[in-house]
Formats: structure tokens, sequence, C-alpha cells
């Protein structure tokens, strides 16, 4: 066998590049940062895969477990350990680490336990990549995103929360199930808060360019014979059934960051429904982040859609952007 190998290895180049071009770090390998890490590699994203956390046992037995299918892959390296050096060079670093969301519990009851967290996790994931784009999914997402960009230094633009991008799928597909087509002819956003106080735009939900409020005006208010408001109510309670159901969520909120992650690494700027400094935008005067759609290329989150929203829509924003402006008031070492 030493003969054979020794023939083969030296009949070809041995040579490898320095710097991967497209490495994803995964920090977390519970059930949402698996989904994530199945989704990316499904959709063939990385060149290297990187997993973190501090359970190694179950690091080492899913990275073991994601290379007995590399047959089936095209990222040809996958790394794990609980030290952050393996995260070296990422380009983008998807953060799932945190205690988990229990039956019935508020997302923002999970705040200060998760800051404390992420004042490890931060600093680590800098270190070893300064120029990587950050992508918070932790919940609760829009203040683990503020803290995660107060304790990054990094700019806006690198620092970027899930937000509604599976709130707003959620929403389509519902709308779709009304309407009896398929998911992707729907379209819409659900914006905000990735939470309870989420904002549906009504206003701007259409099917092949034709608005659906055009047809009627009453969509999503108390006077709307058609109960459309339910579609919202539905979006808003569909994780905790799923949660009450299962015990987690991880498969939709795994496809959705690979979404996301195909726009960053392959520099796509398409626009999503994710969670940014929206100080400034529709009369939000603190420093809060919450979803609006946002353009998503290799440099980052690098433009706001400046979106026409009725005025009960704002409202309804600013309220959001206020209960997560009091929360953040009571985080601890920031």
């Amino acid at each position: 066998m030493a003969t054979v190998q020794g023939s083969l290895l030296s009949s070809v180049v041995k040579e490898k590049t320095s710097t991967p071009k497209n490495k994803v770090t995964i920090v977390g390998v519970g059930q949402v940062g698996m989904a994530c890490a199945v989704s990316v590699l499904l959709k063939e994203l990385p060149d290297v895969l990187a997993l973190v956390d501090i359970l190694e046992d179950k690091l080492q037995g899913e990275k073991m477990d994601l290379e007995h299918g590399s047959l089936f892959l095209k990222t040809p390296t996958i790394v794990a350990n609980k030290d952050y050096s393996v995260t070296a060079d990422s380009k983008l670093v998807v953060v799932t680490g945190g205690v988990r969301q229990q039956e019935g519990e508020s997302r923002l009851n999970l705040v200060q336990r998760n800051v404390n967290v992420f004042k490890f996790i931060v600093p680590q994931v800098v270190k070893y990549s300064p120029d990587a784009t950050i992508l918070v999914v932790s919940n609760p997402v829009d203040i683990m995103t503020y803290v995660t960009w107060k304790l990054s230094g990094l700019p806006q633009n690198k620092v970027i929360g899930s937000g509604t991008n599976l709130d707003s799928a959620r929403f389509r597909y519902l709308m779709a199930q009304k309407l009896g087509i398929n998911t992707s002819s729907v379209h819409g956003y659900v914006l905000g808060e990735h939470g309870d106080t989420s904002v549906p735009i009504w206003s701007g939900a259409n099917v092949g360019g034709v608005a659906l409020q055009s047809l009627n005006p009453d969509i999503g208010t108390d006077k709307d014979s058609e109960n459309w408001k339910d579609v919202h109510k539905e979006v808003v309670s569909s994780a905790y059934d799923v949660i009450r159901l299962k015990g987690y969520t991880n498969w939709a909120i795994g496809m959705s960051v690979a979404d996301l992650a195909e726009s960053i690494l392959k520099n796509l700027s398409r626009v999503h429904p994710v969670s940014t400094m929206v100080k400034g935008f529709y009369g939000i005067e603190n420093e809060v982040f919450l979803s609006l759609p946002c353009v998503l290329n290799a440099q980052g989150l690098v433009q706001v859609v400046n979106q026409k929203l009725t005025d009960d829509e704002k409202a309804q924003l600013q309220k959001s952007a206020a209960t997560l402006w009091q929360i953040q008031q009571d985080l601890k070492d920031l």
C-alpha cells in the first residue's frame, strides 16, 4: 500500500493554496448551526467549512458525519475545533451559538444570557477573521446583532442579522397557500423585529406586479372580510408552534441563512429583509437593529432600499424599534 500511495502522490503536484476564497465558519453545532452547515454545503458555497463549539465530542462527531458525505459535496475541506484559530481567514461567519429558546419563551427573554456568551465569541471571530462579514442568527437576533456590532468594532455593513428573511419566507408561503399559487410567485415583506412586533407590509404585497391592496383595500386590517391579518398572526406564532411540536426550529432558518450566504459569497447584490442599523430611517432616532430590505453582496450589506410605507406601517416600525431600545438599555457590560 505504501508503494501505491507513494507512486500516486509522486505523480501529482503537491501544492496547497494558503488562503481559502470562500471559507464559511459556523459558530455553534446545535440544531440550527448544523442546518445552516448542511444548507450551505448543499448550495456548494464554501471551499472550506469550519465548525466551532465548546462541546468537543459533538463537534468532532458532526465533522466526521459531514466528511463521510464528502463524495456528494463540492466542499473539499471541513475543519472543526473549539479553538477559534480554526476559523482564520473566513469570508463569512455565521453565529448560531447561545442559549436555545424554550417552549413558550419570548425571544427577548434570551437577551442577557446570550450577551454573556457573545462576549467570548465575537472577539475571537474578529481576531482570526477581521475582514469577514458576520451573520448573526442567535435569538433575539436584532438585539444580538446590535451586541455583535458593539463588541466587534466592525463597520455596520459587515454585521448583519438574519432578521425577517425567514419571517418573510413564512409570510410568502402562507399567502401563497391562501391564494393557491407557488410561493415564489407571491412577493411581500415582513419588516421590523424578528419576533412578536414584526410588521407585515401589506402595502407592498403583490402577485405578478398586482398589489393585493388594490384588490382588497382593507387587507390586513380589522375590516378585512378575507381575514388576511390571520396570515401575519400565523407568521408570528409559527416558530412557537414548531418549537411546541418538535422542540426547536432548524430547517427553515438553515435554508434562509444559506440564501443570505449565497448573495454574499457569490456577490449577487440581491435584496433581502435583514437586520441592520435603522437609526435615521422612518423617524427612528435610536441605535437599534431591525429588518429592512437590504442589498447584500461580497462587501456585506451595501444598501438599504427605502421602501415607501404607509403611516401605519411606519408607526409599527417605530413601535418595534422602541421595544428593542428599551430592552437594550438594560444590557450589561457592552
